[in-house]
């Protein structure tokens, strides 16, 4: 049975190019008589909201999208996202940094030409990776708080060990046109963080642990995740989940062709409603 999921985050007002995901997520999920759920990703509770989840809802049923309860919020099961990260430090695969974004832009700073993940942050130049277990001890026994980064090498190492070749199955098309079966490229991310200082778990970590725990079989989302898809399969092989179809569907944009972005805070569902648009034009807009 084809389940798919629909995740926002409530970190703010949703836009339309949640409604097309949303609704791309519920179609598919329909025409192959299957299940379409909703998930809160509200990880992150410096950011989220309650006015923001409970905005959620409403948009979502004006639109006319129904799901299947439960609900997963994400804030309730952090529990669960702890210990992937133990088992993974038991693996040996994950090492506390201290750095902040401002050590890491300073030390990089002085080379152009430092390489830059697919989002256009600078690789992690593995300040800490070397750092002897007395110098983090000693750290973390002083108070500091430190992330947890995955040490690539070390994971890609583990995976060419398990003779696992890491690919996915691409059903909707990626930024470049990628489609069918598609080489995971994560070195590309360098040593990615997994375990936030702030929060704990990151985004990566507790969606592919959701994803498998919920039984979604195909990933549908935007086509500004495809890249990251190489980290989730490689996190889903480490820990032996599942492993889902991904559809990445086309972004939905501003005439300048900048994609909508809650931050820059482009037109929201509520606005749409108070202008006088209703469900069934958006609906048509966004080719539903």
């Amino acid at each position: 049975m084809t389940i798919t999921r629909f995740a926002p985050s409530p970190n703010g007002p949703l836009h339309a190019g949640h409604a097309f995901s949303a609704l791309f997520s519920e179609q598919l999920a329909k025409r192959r008589g299957g299940r379409f759920l909703l998930r809160i990703e509200d990880l992150d509770t410096t950011r989220a909201r309650e006015e923001h989840v409970r905005a959620i809802y409403d948009d979502l049923r004006w639109l006319g999208v129904s799901w299947q309860p439960p609900v997963r919020r994400q804030s309730e099961h952090m529990a669960d996202y702890s210990a992937l990260l133990e088992k993974l430090k038991r693996m040996g695969l994950l090492y506390p940094c201290f750095c902040t974004r401002g050590d890491i832009r300073r030390a990089v700073a002085e080379n152009p030409r430092w390489p830059r993940d697919p989002d256009g942050a600078p690789i992690y130049p593995g300040t800490c990776r070397g750092m002897s277990h007395e110098q983090r001890n000693r750290r973390m026994a002083g108070g500091e708080r430190p992330a947890w980064r995955l040490d690539m090498a070390r994971a890609l190492e583990m995976l060419e060990m398990m003779e696992r070749p890491l690919t996915w199955r691409e059903e909707g098309a990626g930024p470049g046109g990628e489609t069918g079966i598609v080489t995971a490229r994560p070195r590309d991310w360098g040593d990615v963080v997994l375990g936030r200082r702030d929060i704990g778990a990151s985004y990566h970590l507790a969606v592919v642990h959701d994803d498998a725990l919920q039984g979604v079989t195909h990933v549908t989302r935007g086509q500004d995740l495809f890249h990251a898809t190489a980290i989730h399969r490689l996190l889903q092989e480490l820990l032996a989940l599942p492993q889902p179809a991904y559809v990445h569907h086309r972004l939905i944009t501003t005439g300048e062709g900048r994609k909508l972005s809650k931050s820059l805070r482009d037109q929201s569902l509520a606005d749409l409603r108070a202008a006088g648009m209703t469900a069934r034009q958006l609906r048509q807009q966004l080719g539903f």
